[in-house]
């Protein structure tokens, strides 16, 4: 047996021990509450009695308690399994993973699997291995899903580090590493097939590696049907996951084919109202269905919450709250083969959230392996803020650049132009054409039409490409903006209403060595820097960076005109090039459906 079966058959005695001897007590009892019970979907009155991490049980509870026994009344209440977001990134909120949990632990959420592909992008395994490393100093579960591949596209865009499955072993064997992350490197099926196979090849050596020592595969398959979605679920050891659902009909196919479905439900990206429909209007089982937030701004957390804000949203679906429960406890539970979370038996770590209001999912007291971490929204317990080392920090390696850098030319008079559609709250984007004025040899925004120049450029130090195209849908009036977010592979993004002003906007990045930035009439209306792989900053709290967003948020709406909600995010997933069906990398305008480059002007 080794250490750690050891220390679990210590701990069962003792639990033995409190439960069978009479001058034996448990340390709290949560007292007078409805039980929610996830197994069985009952709700019942039941104390619940706690011993150091574990639970003792669930029931009747007088006689575990003793003298020095902490009672908590907790009438009119409701005691259910701690919250599970099984797919997020830190990197979306621009947190640190300990400034992250202090916003998400009082909102009932214990256990985050996080996917830390944005870091490894850009500073490869040992940025990821950094975070790792900061999680295993918290209170709450913290487990990752790494990337086996980076970037996901090879050929199309260019990132900070290239990852292949010669990168996993060391990865896949931490503790605190769940196994692989969104095999989005398989994700447009065909196109792949046809034209990196090679890539397949390297993808299935890794899920194979990671299979042979028990570790679970994410998967990533927007709009698949039929072979196509069969051989992405084969792709994955036979079964995975997909974050990317976005219609009734996809769902549909996915349950059948016993894909653990993540309805997503962030900050940009809502499609768990949709996917629902599945289970409401088609009446199917709900035990692969799963809610997650996969990007998250601060503000959101603050404001809103977390998984109790997306399981309130579910409810007003018309799901049982029960059920809804059930899709951010025992179902992420069972699909990640956790043995010590998302139910209140006896011997499961004592992640509890204590309820006042059903409906409202308004959580009143939580507890982490037995110990009360939260109180009406508020830490109880001490959690430091963390610093990460320098080996993460100034990762931007790009000289500024100059206004004939970045225009789009042409020498007609007017130039026919392609232009990637925004689609609101979504990471899927429209494919456009209009004709555009050229003025001096330059293509020239149109402010009328919504068209403006969208440009990518590469910050890495590896090819100095800058991509271009143009955007319909950001709904900018004045100004720039850009950021080194930009999904998956973090260059610089910019778009704007004239050359003058993204030319400062993207040396503003640069100068911060990473971030985000507001300019207008060449002077910044507001910044914000990244110093983490310009991704993340741990030189604020998580308040400090909530309110920092929102007052960005409010300078794009009021001094750029910009009507789209949350901009940044909005912006940064038009390099996604894993989601149909136009996107833009360094190397131009992507047609996600063809893998391949094409032209701008037509």
């Amino acid at each position: 047996m080794d250490t750690k079966g050891i220390k679990e058959a210590i701990q069962w005695r003792k639990l033995i021990d409190v439960l069978l001897d009479a001058k034996q007590f448990a340390d709290t009892v949560l007292k007078g509450g409805q039980f929610i019970n996830v197994i069985t979907r009952e709700i019942y009155q039941a104390d619940v009695a706690i011993k150091g991490e574990y639970i003792l049980m669930a029931g009747d509870c007088e006689r575990l308690i003793g003298p020095s026994t902490k009672v908590e009344n907790v009438a009119g209440h409701y005691i259910c399994p701690g919250f599970i977001d099984s797919h997020m990134h830190f990197e979306s909120a621009m947190l640190t993973v300990t400034e992250f949990s202090k916003l998400s632990i009082p909102t009932g959420t214990t256990t985050l699997v996080a996917d830390p592909h944005e870091i490894g992008n850009v500073l490869g395994v040992h940025g990821m291995q950094e975070m790792v490393r900061e999680a295993k100093t918290l209170p709450n579960n913290v487990f990752f899903t790494v990337p086996c591949l980076t970037p996901d596209a090879p050929g199309l865009e260019t990132a900070g580090q290239d990852i292949t499955s010669a990168d996993m072993k060391e990865l896949l064997n931490d503790p605190h590493v769940q196994g692989i992350g969104e095999i989005q490197g398989f994700s447009n099926v065909r196109p792949v097939f046809e034209n990196a196979p090679e890539l397949i090849d390297d993808l299935i050596a890794s899920v194979s590696y990671a299979k042979s020592i028990g570790k679970t595969i994410e998967g990533n398959a927007p709009a698949l049907f039929g072979e196509e979605l069969a051989a992405h679920i084969i792709s994955g050891g036979t079964h995975v996951s997909c974050h990317e659902t976005t219609t009734k009909e996809e769902m549909v196919e996915k349950l059948r084919y016993g894909v653990s479905v993540f309805m997503r439900e962030g900050s940009s990206q809502r499609n768990m109202a949709e996917c629902i429909r599945a289970i409401t209007e088609e009446g199917m089982d709900s035990r692969r269905a799963i809610l997650v937030s996969d990007d998250m701004v601060p503000e959101d957390l603050m404001n809103s919450g977390h998984m109790n804000d997306i399981v309130r949203r579910t409810i007003a679906q018309g799901i049982d709250p029960v059920e809804a429960i059930q899709m951010v406890t025992i179902n992420p539970a069972a699909h990640f083969g956790f043995r010590d979370i998302g139910v209140l038996t006896p011997g499961k770590r004592a992640d509890i959230a204590v309820i006042s209001d059903l409906i409202n999912m308004t959580v009143d007291q939580v507890y982490l392996s037995g110990r009360k971490a939260a109180q009406q929204n508020k830490l109880t317990t001490d959690i430091p803020s963390y610093t990460y080392p320098e080996s993460v920090k100034c990762s931007v390696k790009r000289k500024p650049v100059k206004a004939q850098d970045l225009v789009l030319a042409s020498q007609a008079s007017s130039a026919k132009v392609r232009a990637i559609e925004v689609i609101p709250d979504q990471n899927l984007t429209g494919a456009r054409e209009f004709e555009l004025k050229v003025k001096d040899g330059i293509i020239q925004p149109c402010l009328q039409q919504d068209v403006l120049p969208l440009l990518v450029i590469e910050r890495h130090g590896r090819s100095g490409r800058i991509g271009k195209t143009f955007i319909h849908g950001f709904k900018l009036k004045r100004g720039a903006i850009a950021e080194s977010v930009a999904h998956d592979t973090h260059n610089i993004i910019v778009t704007g209403t004239n050359y003058d002003d993204m030319v400062t906007a993207v040396n503003r990045v640069i100068a911060m060595n990473g971030g985000l930035a507001l300019i207008l009439d060449g002077k910044v209306v507001g910044d914000m820097a990244l110093n983490i792989g310009g991704l993340m900053t741990d030189e604020m709290t998580g308040v400090e960076v909530s309110e920092k967003i929102t007052e960005l948020h409010r300078l794009a709406q009021e001094e750029l005109g910009c009507g789209i909600h949350v901009p940044f995010m909005h912006l940064s997933f038009l390099s996604l090039v894993t989601s149909p069906e136009w996107k833009i990398t360094d190397m131009g305008l992507i047609d996600v459906d063809r893998f391949q480059v094409i032209p701008t002007v037509l």
